[in-house]
């Protein structure tokens, strides 16, 4: 072990002795789960400081969205993990095509299960990752390592910033390595964790509330809601299904088998089928008007307030939700 690492783990606050557990391994089960709740009360504070940061962020990825590019995570360990899992549920809350949100974990997908020694410390393999998934200059990418000092993070953010892709660093040691490779750094101080080290616990959660706010706001102001409903869910399975009709009946005041009438008339489309108990237009109708407005609900709406579509008075059925 270099003693250079010895000494820059020494320097970083996620690995610092917290004085407040010192004595864990004494306590009950019951003082365990105390003293763990009690830290994790501390990370949304913490998280708070850093609004700031966080929304810069999601205007340069809703800007990259705007120009056909992608938001790219890649982390190593428990920070990888996180940005994978962030990844994947894009697609069936947003309704997205899974290339829009991608998560790249060091090691590749056995890292997901299982440890993969080296893997956090390959700095070329961090390049060849993002070459084959053509990163470009129009992308975001994500540099995630709770540390700060994780090799292939670190090597993620300056291919990113060398080809002229928005590099941002997630991490919980301010002024850590990586927070230097980025154009934006969001570095929320969580304090010493738990069990001293064990970044999965405080870091893990910070990095997990920052990844929620990235993805869910960057889609919400890419039209991706009507007020605070998930309009572009894709119903693929029977609790989505079924949250599907409870989303048209809620966004639109009509009963439950209205709801579920229209989403089979409109092809289990979440968005059409609103769009079409709101406007009183038919199916193909609405279709065309909702594709003319671009996908956007409130711009369709606001169109067909002005066209008089039809029976059903749209500013009155806005009111109810």
């Amino acid at each position: 072990m270099e003693p250079s690492l010895l000494s820059e783990l020494d320097g970083l606050v996620s690995e610092a002795r917290n004085p407040r557990t010192g004595r864990l391994d004494r306590m009950s089960a019951i003082e365990l789960v105390q003293a763990m709740n009690d830290e994790d009360r501390t990370v949304a504070v913490a998280v708070a400081k850093v609004l700031p940061e966080v929304a810069v962020a999601v205007e340069r990825i809703v800007t990259a969205f705007g120009e056909g590019g992608r938001l790219v995570y890649a982390g190593a360990g428990t920070s990888g993990r996180l940005g994978v899992l962030d990844a994947s549920e894009c697609p069936p809350t947003f309704g997205v095509d899974a290339s829009m949100v991608v998560g790249l974990i060091a090691g590749g997908d056995r890292a997901l299960r299982h440890a993969v020694e080296g893997a956090e410390d390959d700095e070329a393999a961090a390049v060849a990752d993002l070459q084959r998934i053509t990163l470009s200059g129009k992308d975001v990418l994500v540099g995630l390592a709770a540390s700060g000092r994780t090799p292939y993070a670190a090597s993620a953010l300056r291919y990113a910033r060398s080809i002229g892709a928005t590099a941002i660093a997630v991490t919980c040691n301010p002024g850590s390595p990586i927070t230097h490779e980025a154009d934006i750094s969001i570095a929320p101080e969580v304090g010493p964790e738990v069990l001293a080290g064990s970044t999965r616990l405080k870091s893990g959660t910070a990095q997990k509330l920052i990844l929620n706010m990235l993805t869910t706001a960057s889609m919400v102001q890419m039209s991706k809601a009507f007020g605070n409903l998930m309009v572009d869910l894709r119903a693929s399975n029977e609790k989505l299904r079924a949250r599907a009709v409870r989303i048209v009946a809620q966004a639109t005041g009509c009963s439950i088998a209205e709801a579920g009438e229209a989403l089979v008339d409109a092809g289990h489309d979440t968005k059409l089928a609103i769009f079409v108990q709101l406007s009183g237009l038919d199916t193909p109708q609405a279709k065309t008007r909702l594709a003319d407005a671009g996908g956007i609900l409130r711009v369709a709406l606001d169109a067909g307030i002005d066209a008089g579509p039809g029976p059903r008075p749209l500013q009155a059925r806005e009111t109810r939700k």
